[in-house]
């Protein structure tokens, strides 16, 4: 009896076993989007087709069957609530949807608290990614994709602003500050935002475009939602705002609208011309294409709808849940609900919410969804490290005719490019895009702004030198000179007209600062400034400067008085290294001549004096090419030829030098250039206004006590006092005001280089498109000479403007020749190089030929006296005697009794010969003394 009943309770064990761990018979997921819509129409029907292939596929949840309950949100936020709440009390593990990012943010709380997942396959509002939505799950692509994508799309084309048109909600001002991002970070902007309501009126949206027609940025971005998106368009239409010119780019809720309808309305493509949208990229497949047929099937005779992209990601997130439920089951887990005790009371409240239940597994199939790895009809279905579906991708769609056209793709890992993702990239970016106006150039993508608000244009109020700009009560836009005229001439070449109101700078007794008018250019108190402004690093990192109309630099200028020319002033052009250096080499090379030319020359024999008289004429003869001896050594022909070559530079570097020197007006002064002006502990002056100050005392490190303002009219006075009666020893400014300044003042001149290098241009704000339009006016205004003549017209040199400004001509040193020295140096060398060897071989042929013939030793001349053969001097000596003695033998001679040794008619050398050659004695022989 007792074994029976321990059967019994073992049986009874198993059995509770086997219950708890049995698949449920029946799961039921959510649904929760607007039926009556273009995402709910086509996110309807493959919800239900995904469901019915759930259930018809045994290897998903086994045997359970997966029921779906779906709510009506009818495009309302509190209705979206209610309808989350019934939802809730039907005990669903998931919900899909919603498909509006409004309603997401306040449905994800309710499902937070009952642990229920909520997969969204169109609600693309980036800030749903917060850690404040746990229980969200994005089965689609977020904004932040997009809005890069649009990014990179203007920056392709080159704009710089653009104007967004957004519903003024969740989900139009999360996209908005994503697509602001983007643009930041490739140096543009979001000029104008112009939001209208959710359920906005056809006058709403006509006044608010409107106002962006008034807009300077011509490049328009509208995110809307797919049902109302359209009435922009048409508003747009009617005001002329889909013509020439405009830049029109939607984002991905037009190719939903576009798709939805099948085959497109005529009288909606007619007013999308030109436009470019993006759509989600969803790879071809079988089961794609299997999707789309059966969808058109439950369509019947209904055949004007179709499958957009939200409807792809609709079905892949039903697979998505039944995948993760799947998991869970597999893994032994109950689907099991309890209740919430904050709700079951519920404090009195008759609303029933103690039906609401909490899913006590939703946590593990959160963990299970967000592990998904499967391939559906969008492609490979995974999330990545940020919870977002891996490897976004859109195409890139242009409106023309009636449909669209593929101009490229873009995707996060290749960006914009004409290959689909996944491909081999081209380096094309985009096919041509047809733009509104049925044109293919490219858009300017700005126009001046038709708010009938003029360019404020801040203008210098100069006291001094008016003629670059100033006050003129008699001209009708109240200032003139040169920058105003250049300025009026840049805007006339634009193809569009800029009305300007130019406000006065100054206070009329002394010129402004011109830092402090580019500052209110930055802060937006002018729109721009134009007049004698130089581009320097401090104000091109507050503003936008055109492109240079005035060369410009900083230049000394300073008194100095006329010097005398000296007595002396010919041995000026070189310095006494050159001079003595050129006197050497005078007497070096006739000396190496001379050696060349000796033996075969007779120009260059004779006794000793006559010689060293001929070797310092023929040096220095070499100066003005009036030598008279002739070279026939090749030795000697070639080195006078390299000195030749030398004199003649010399001589007319000399000349040249010589001539500025007596030519040019000597002047001297204190101040010879920069160096000198910054040792100098004397004060210098600077204009009023200008930046010069800063420079010198940020650059060069000049103490603010030894600058002194000053205002033009007050140079000369400055100048002539001093540093040591209270005026300055120099000035720093900036060339155009220095040329003007001295040529009507001719007693001051310039003292070195300019040490800086800048020009004036136009100020602007920053990014604004003037500035490029009228850089490429100025350079138009360079091209053709009409800046010239401009110039001429307002800065017309005066009277001293043909004087030169040069303190005198430098002094020529050894560094400008010392390569022409080396040169001729080396051709010396390697010519008596040559010379000594052949000399030598020659002796020491000659020489053995004479000891064979009994002649190398005096003692066996009979002829010697019997008192020299005996007291003859030492070998060494003898040797060197003869080496000299045959160096100074004629070419001639020696290879005569060369010729004359071989033939055997000479049997001895004549001793006595010799020895009256030695002596010095006259001889009839053809020896010559030295």
């Amino acid at each position: 009896m007792s074994m029976a009943a321990g059967l019994l309770l073992r049986l009874l064990c198993l059995c509770s076993v086997v219950a708890a761990t049995a698949r449920p018979a029946n799961v039921s997921i959510g649904a929760l989007f607007t039926f009556d819509s273009v995402i709910g129409r086509s996110a309807k029907d493959a919800i239900e087709l995904a469901v019915a292939d759930v259930n018809r596929d045994a290897a998903v949840l086994n045997g359970t069957h997966l029921t779906l309950v779906a709510q009506d949100t009818k495009c309302s936020g509190f209705v979206g609530i209610i309808q989350a709440l019934q939802l809730m009390e039907k005990r669903v593990v998931a919900v899909v949807g919603p498909q509006s990012s409004e309603i997401a943010h306040v449905v994800s709380h309710v499902v937070n608290e009952l642990r229920v997942p909520l997969l969204s396959f169109a609600a693309t509002d980036p800030t749903l990614a917060s850690a404040q939505y746990a229980y969200f799950i994005r089965a689609t692509h977020t904004d932040l994709f997009q809005m890069a994508a649009v990014a990179d799309i203007v920056t392709l084309y080159g704009w710089r602003e653009v104007t967004v048109i957004y519903v003024d909600n969740d989900y139009g001002r999360a996209a908005l500050d994503a697509l602001g991002d983007e643009l930041e970070a490739k140096r543009c902007k979001v000029s104008y935002r112009a939001p209208f309501p959710h359920a906005a009126d056809r006058q709403t949206i006509t006044d608010m475009l409107l106002q962006v027609g008034m807009m300077e940025s011509r490049v328009l971005v509208v995110h809307a939602t797919p049902d109302s998106g359209i009435d922009i368009f048409a508003a747009a239409h009617s005001l002329g705002m889909m013509a020439n010119g405009y830049v029109w780019i939607a984002t991905e809720w037009l190719a939903a609208a576009l798709d939805s309808s099948h085959p497109a309305d005529p009288r909606t493509m007619s007013l999308l011309q030109g436009v470019v949208t993006l759509r989600q990229y969803t790879p071809d497949s079988d089961a794609k294409r299997s999707l789309i047929s059966r969808f058109a099937v439950r369509q019947g005779h209904n055949q004007s709808q179709s499958m957009n992209a939200y409807g792809l990601f609709a079905y892949d997130a039903v697979w998505m849940a039944a995948r993760a439920i799947d998991q869970l089951l597999d893994d032994g887990s109950n689907v099991s609900f309890s209740e919430d005790p904050r709700l079951s009371g519920a404090n009195g409240s008759t609303l029933h919410l103690g039906a609401l239940k909490v899913f006590d597994q939703g946590e593990q199939l959160m963990r299970k969804v967000v592990l998904a790895n499967f391939t559906g009809v969008t492609g490979h279905v995974r999330f990545g490290a940020d919870g977002s579906l891996a490897d976004p991708a859109y195409e890139v769609l242009n409106v023309g005719g009636t449909g669209v056209r593929r101009v490229g793709y873009w995707s996060n890992r290749t960006r914009l490019s004409v290959m689909a993702p996944g491909q081999a990239s081209t380096g094309q970016q985009l096919y041509s895009v047809i733009w509104p106006g049925e044109t293919t150039a490219t858009p300017r993508g700005w126009v001046f702004p038709n708010n009938g608000k003029a360019l404020r244009i801040g203008v210098p109020y100069r006291t001094t030198y008016k003629q670059f700009v100033s006050k003129d009560a008699g001209s009708p836009d109240g200032a003139s000179g040169y920058c105003i005229d250049v300025f009026k001439a840049a805007v006339a070449l634009l193809q569009y007209p800029v009305p300007v109101s130019y406000v006065l700078v100054g206070d009329g007794v002394r010129n402004p600062s011109y830092s402090d008018l580019v500052q209110r250019v930055a802060d937006g108190k002018l729109d721009a400034a134009v007049g004698d402004i130089s581009i320097v690093t401090n104000r091109t990192r507050v503003v936008d400067f055109t492109q240079p109309y005035v060369e410009s630099g900083l230049v000394i200028v300073t008194a100095v008085r006329e010097k005398p020319s000296s007595a002396w002033a010919f041995l000026k052009p070189f310095t006494w290294e050159m001079w003595a250096v050129t006197g050497g080499f005078f007497l070096f090379v006739g000396t190496v001549v001379w050696v060349l030319e000796h033996r075969s020359n007779a120009d260059f024999r004779g006794s000793p004096r006559n010689q060293l008289v001929t070797v310092f004429w023929f040096s220095f003869s070499t100066m003005f090419f009036a030598h008279r001896e002739n070279t026939v050594s090749t030795l000697g022909r070639m080195v006078l030829i390299i000195w030749l070559f030398v004199v003649l530079i010399i001589n007319s570097s000399y000349t040249a030098s010589l001539t500025s020197i007596l030519t040019v007006q000597q002047l001297s002064t204190g101040i010879q250039g920069l160096d000198a002006l910054i040792a100098s502990p004397d004060p210098i002056g600077f204009q009023v206004g200008s930046f010069a100050k800063n420079y010198l005392m940020q650059e060069l490190g000049v103490p603010e006590s030894r600058l002194r303002e000053l205002a033009i009219n007050e140079y000369a006075s400055s100048l002539q006092l001093g540093p040591r009666n209270g005026g300055v020893a120099a000035i720093v400014d900036e060339l155009p005001y220095i040329e003007l300044f001295l040529s009507t003042n001719c007693q001051f001149r310039t003292v070195g280089q300019e040490f800086t290098k800048s020009g004036w241009g136009f100020a602007f704000q920053r990014d604004s498109p003037l500035a490029v339009d009228l850089s490429t006016a100025i350079l138009t205004l360079s091209e053709n000479g009409d800046l010239q003549r401009i110039h001429d017209k307002w800065l017309s040199p005066g009277q001293c403007a043909s004087q030169g400004n040069d303190i005198g001509a430098d002094r020529l040193n050894l560094s400008s020749f010392w390569g022409l020295f080396l040169i001729c140096g080396i051709a010396c060398f390697i010519a008596l190089l040559i010379f000594f060897a052949r000399t030598l071989r020659q002796y020491c042929k000659y020489h053995g030929e004479g000891e064979g013939n009994g002649e190398g030793d005096g003692e066996m001349d009979p002829s010697f006296p019997a008192d020299q053969r005996s007291a003859r001097r030492p070998a060494r000596l003898s040797s060197i005697r003869d080496l000299m003695t045959f160096v100074d033998m004629k070419e001639a001679e020696v290879k005569r009794r060369k010729k004359m040794y071989q033939d055997g008619s000479v049997q001895r050398l004549d001793r006595s010969m010799v020895g009256s050659s030695v002596s010095g004695a006259p001889s009839s022989s053809s020896f010559s003394p030295v």
